[in-house]
């Protein structure tokens, strides 16, 4: 049986502003009409002996993955959610040591480990890797799927490989991201791959060569498993244990010291989409070079990437360049400078902008809000509440709240009493009352928010009663 291990943990923040802390590339329609995430489970039909997926992700991200596989009718087989990044080795490790709990087989399963923010075109030639690396994976062997690559990258790390027999090779030994002369000697060489980060084994025996090198990971991974709890619908590790595990890559930690590590190239129109450059090569560019998302209005403009969010973007004399327009931000970069967006980021952070965490518009597992005026003691939010759900039973310390139905009907608690309020209709919600608002009805509920008061933070919210698990204070 295999098992599709989905890593969506990572931040993507070599995409800002598109791509946030807490609303990262891997749940945005970056190339097509579904997310990454979709995207990446959507290509596994057609395998056979497949299980359902199993999704690490951030605490963070929880619903929105939740989310995002019920729109797609995926029913996955865990969502287990990490409480802090340790990168790959040890999330593998967490999906090894649960995977055959959850299908109830004393068989060891086939782990298909991919990253949730890739872009396969030719699924076909991807399904025909994947049976070639698990008959592999059966016999032992830790599987890497190596890129044949196409220009001498200086974004991706490589795969040094010995001669192909059957469309295999062992592996020789990874190298990290080259420069651009030894980029090129590799591409000369012909036996040289991009790391894909995509890999292909047998749970026991991933556990075990991880044991032989890293026990140190293997020995928290367990604890964290063993001693998890669950929550709703998800898999929670145990903080203290998970926060006590080394972080390392898959690479580092096992498949650069294994000796049983096989490669098998794939030449399936992979991307990992990894800097503004990288996605502008894995869209189709019109006739000027210039892929275009968006209300975007271009005169003498080359081979550039082009994306307007939420007004119109108009550019004229402009080449080879990355505007990105969303409503609180917008990026301007040549495109050989796009993977420097990583610094800016940095520098969000250190002057704690929370441009870099989150969108205007905030998804939460009951709807959304978008955050459309502020000035000193006020805020005004436009609220969707989806069919059937409801915020948490709270209070504010320091805020009131104005609400105006727009759309749809409201059920509101406010204290001791419980109403509905239509379109047109409005209540007030006065500071340090308890309240709660629910959508009855089977279309999305629109309000409008207006908060007055001294202090409008986020995290004046005291939670006594919440259907998503989120209690105390925010």
């Amino acid at each position: 049986m295999i098992v599709p291990v989905i890593l969506s943990g990572g931040s993507g923040t070599r995409l800002w502003p598109l791509s946030r802390e807490l609303f990262p590339k891997q749940l945005l329609p970056l190339v097509g009409d579904r997310t990454m995430l979709q995207e990446t489970v959507g290509r596994l039909d057609g395998l056979e002996e497949l299980a359902p997926p199993l999704v690490i992700c951030n605490d963070e991200h929880r619903f929105l993955v939740a989310e995002q596989l019920r729109e797609i009718d995926v029913d996955p087989l865990a969502i287990i959610l990490e409480p802090v990044g340790r990168n790959t080795a040890p999330a593998v490790a967490v999906a090894a040591a649960k995977a055959a709990e959850l299908l109830d087989t004393d068989t060891d399963p086939v782990l298909l480990v991919l990253p949730a923010d890739h872009v396969i075109r030719d699924i076909d030639g991807f399904h025909a890797a994947v049976a070639k690396a698990c008959a592999l994976a059966g016999e032992g062997r830790l599987v890497t799927f190596g890129v044949l690559p196409t220009a001498p990258e200086t974004g991706y790390g490589y795969i040094r490989a010995d001669e192909l027999t059957d469309g295999h090779a062992p592996v020789r030994e990874f190298v990290e991201k080259p420069d651009s002369e030894t980029a090129r000697g590799y591409l000369e060489a012909g036996d040289y791959y991009w790391n894909s980060g995509m890999f292909m084994f047998l749970a026991d025996r991933y556990v075990a060569e991880l044991r032989e090198h890293r026990p140190d990971i293997v020995s928290a991974c367990v604890r964290s498993v063993s001693e998890a709890r669950e929550d709703l619908d998800f898999i929670r590790l145990d903080r203290a244990a998970f926060e006590a595990c080394p972080s390392d890559s898959i690479d580092y930690a096992v498949m650069e010291h294994t000796t049983a590590g096989e490669v098998v190239p794939i030449d399936v129109g992979w991307s990992d989409v990894g800097s503004w450059s990288a996605l502008h090569g894995a869209k189709d560019a019109d006739e000027e070079g210039n892929v275009i998302v968006g209300d975007v209005l271009v005169d003498d403009t080359h081979d550039c990437y082009l994306y307007a969010g939420s007004r119109l973007v108009a550019t004229v004399g402009l080449e080879d360049a990355v505007v990105v327009e969303t409503a609180d931000a917008v990026l301007v970069a040549p495109r050989s400078r796009v993977q420097d967006v990583k610094t800016l980021v940095g520098k969000l952070k250190e002057s704690g902008r929370e441009e870099r965490l989150l969108h205007r518009q905030v998804v939460r597992p009951w709807g959304s809000y978008d955050s459309v005026d502020e000035g000193d003691r006020f805020q005004v939010k436009r609220i969707v509440v989806n069919p059937g759900a409801q915020l948490s039973l709270q209070m504010h310390h320091h805020r009131a709240e104005h609400w105006i139905v727009v759309q749809g009907t409201a059920r509101v608690t406010r204290g001791d009493e419980t109403f509905l309020l239509g379109e047109n209709e409005s209540t007030y919600i006065p500071v340090g009352t308890t309240h709660r608002l629910e959508n009855p009805g089977k279309l999305p509920l629109h309000l409008i928010e207006v908060q007055s008061g001294a202090y409008l933070g986020e995290d004046d919210i005291v939670r006594f009663e919440d259907t998503y698990g989120r209690t105390g204070d925010a």
